[in-house]
């Protein structure tokens, strides 16, 4: 998941590489330095860019053509000492010509030629444009941008994942099970949108900025739970798309330091991708927490969720949606045995992020604690209030937890049968056969 596009026109003669040249490496090996270079400095590039020309689209085609560039002649000049700077370098000159050409910024060309003839740093001018303090307030602008509320969801993720992430369309259409024309509209449309909506290329201040926030943050935590159950396909996990949201929550937290929720989410998704290991089994099939050999948890990824946690903490004297969800996480992964967790403290997490940030699936959630601190009659007795919720109704987990909670109270039958409803929603294949495993089990 870490090739560039490749466009396949748009692209002139490229700038001279910066210092000097190794023997040039064969066409494959030239490729696979490309790829691996695109995938670190597509989304600097992209943001620098964007800065320049105020479009996103535009931005995302000057990168591209800097990419071509180096495709062509990388193979013949060898690979530069700085290859992401020759990337940076050769987009933002693009970007230049393009703005000379279209004479619309004529100020900002003559400040910016001069900064690129004349300020050379320590290990050459273009080291100095990948160092300069403008390129991490570049990359917010691009986040805030592609994950603006005017989008739909799914155009955020797909933006998102193209341009900060370096995803190809087909790679975006593979994780997601959808076609590869529907994402490229997406994405198309995306552009479109903020283009006519005439989106601020900015990161929001004062209030916007929290309402703003949450559309950054939610936007990471899709991918992130699209890789840890995936909705539909062969396969219950795709961790790269887990690998994917905790990188940009990363790059997030590096940006945002002082906000707590980015830290409350970094911590979320590290503790719960702490268990990939153990949450399947040797045939891909569905592994649950109770069962899970604890000994397979990332202890590093715990280690690191559980300082994230600590962080947010710190920050907000009331925690977060995000931060409580990583309290609940945190308790798991402390727990050294299924036994030995603190549900009666979980349900007190539950309760908390029901008022903090309602939704019926907070409150199956937290049933699903209250039936494991105070017996499954008291969990069951909340999720029968949850019947007529319209936005359960087709939610297979649960008739999954009423099923749970019914067969710890020996209602075999009746757990059988809401078993069978849940595997007849899922669009999982091993989810929905690990359910029909469980009806047949509790049928007798």
């Amino acid at each position: 998941m870490t090739a560039p596009d490749l466009p396949g026109s748009g692209a002139g003669p490229g700038p001279t590489a910066p210092g000097p040249t190794a023997p040039g490496p064969t066409g494959d090996a030239t490729r696979r330095a490309v790829a691996a270079v695109w995938r670190i400095e597509s989304a600097r590039i992209t943001a620098a860019v964007a800065r320049l020309v105020r479009d996103f689209g535009t931005a995302e085609e000057l990168a591209q053509d800097a990419l071509v560039a180096a495709l062509e002649q990388w193979p013949a000049t060898g690979i530069p000492d700085r290859p992401g700077a020759w990337l940076m370098t050769t987009a933002r000159r693009r970007a230049i010509d393009l703005v000379r050409r279209e004479q619309r910024y004529a100020d900002r060309l003559r400040a910016l030629g001069h900064d690129l003839e004349t300020t050379p740093g320590p290990a050459g001018p273009e080291q100095a444009l990948l160092d300069s303090e403008g390129i991490e307030d570049d990359l917010l602008r691009l986040v805030f941008t592609a994950c603006h509320p005017v989008l739909s969801a799914e155009a955020r993720v797909a933006l998102t994942l193209r341009v900060l992430g370096g995803l190809r369309t087909d790679e975006i259409a593979r994780a997601f099970l959808t076609g590869e024309a529907t994402v490229a509209q997406r994405i198309v449309r995306a552009k479109r949108t903020l283009a006519r909506a005439a989106v601020p290329y900015e990161v929001p201040e004062g209030p916007e900025l929290a309402d703003r926030l949450g559309s950054v943050l939610e936007v990471c935590y899709l991918i992130f739970n699209e890789g840890y159950a995936a909705t539909a396909g062969e396969d219950w996990m795709r961790p790269a798309l887990c690998e994917e949201a905790m990188r940009l929550g990363r790059v997030l937290a590096g940006l945002m330091p002082r906000e707590p929720e980015v830290h409350g989410l970094v911590a979320l998704m590290e503790l719960q991708a702490s268990r990939t290991a153990a949450r399947t089994g040797p045939g891909g099939e569905p592994v649950l927490l109770p069962d899970q050999d604890r000994s397979r948890w990332d202890r590093l990824l715990i280690h690191h969720g559980l300082a994230a946690l600590d962080r947010a903490r710190q920050l907000a004297a009331v925690p977060g949606p995000y931060t409580l969800q990583a309290a609940i996480a945190a308790c798991h992964a402390r727990a050294g045995t299924a036994e030995d967790t603190d549900w009666v403290r979980i349900a007190a997490l539950y309760a908390a992020l029901a008022e903090r940030a309602p939704s019926p699936v907070v409150e199956l959630n937290r049933a699903v604690a209250v039936g494991m601190a105070f017996g499954p009659a008291a969990g069951l007795d909340l999720v029968d209030r949850l019947a007529g919720e319209p936005a359960l109704k087709d939610y297979h987990l649960l008739p999954v937890v009423r099923g749970d909670l019914l067969a710890r109270l020996g209602r075999h039958p009746e757990a059988a049968r809401e078993f069978e409803r849940a595997a007849h929603l899922t669009r999982n294949t091993r989810e929905r056969t690990h359910l029909l495993t469980r009806a047949h089990t509790e049928a007798g």
